[in-house]
């Protein structure tokens, strides 16, 4: 039977629990030493900026952004048109709507940088007097919010609603307004907002 020679001094208890010893230490130094390399495999978009120029609410803008900003980021934080609101960040809720050429578009969605054409904002619904917006003025006198949360959204969705020809019965209404939700359960009296008003537009 082979046996191991051991240096003067050093039992084979001693070899063995050294050897454990080292062992079990790998792994924590390698973690160590990760954690302290620097992050090669940075992503280099991170560096980018992106030029894009906005025409919102009839006002040309040109901003400084990363290209991965949505169009509801740049609103709210690059223009400060607070009226646009992050409300599931996923498309789910409606309250981001804004028009782009008439267009009903979730802002949530859409990438700044991808927009081509003006957008209007629940801002640029008022004219320059004050007046408001036919919507507008319809919401407010069928009572057709309570928290007022998803209301931006829920009046610039339905401009865009009747500007497609969606509008013409109440059931139509429902329908073509069902991306845009309500939690505090007003759809009866903004589908009676939407009927007031689009008999308005269509008289004037």
């Amino acid at each position: 039977m082979k046996t191991t020679k051991l240096r003067p001094g050093i039992s084979r208890r001693q070899l063995l629990g050294s050897g454990a010893s080292a062992a079990a230490a790998a792994p924590l130094l390698r973690t160590l030493e990760a954690r302290a390399a620097p992050l090669e495999t940075a992503d280099p978009r991170t560096d980018q900026i992106a030029i894009v120029d906005l025409t919102v609410n009839e006002r040309p803008h040109r901003l400084n952004i990363d290209p991965r900003t949505t169009l509801l980021d740049a609103l709210r934080e690059q223009l400060g048109l607070l009226g646009s609101k992050k409300g599931c960040d996923h498309g789910q809720c409606g309250a981001c709507t804004v028009l782009v050429h008439g267009r009903r578009v979730l802002s949530c969605l859409t990438l700044a940088a991808a927009v081509r054409g003006p957008v209007t904002t629940i801002e640029g619904l008022a004219d320059e007097t004050g007046e408001l917006h036919p919507l507008q003025q319809a919401f407010l006198e069928q009572d057709a919010f309570q928290c007022g949360y998803c209301t931006p959204g829920q009046i610039v969705s339905a401009i865009g609603c009747i500007g497609e020809g969606h509008a013409g019965t109440e059931e139509e209404i429902r329908h073509y307004m069902s991306g845009n939700l309500c939690r505090c359960g007003a759809y009866p009296n903004i589908v009676k907002a939407v009927r007031q008003a689009k008999a308005r537009i269509e008289r004037s």
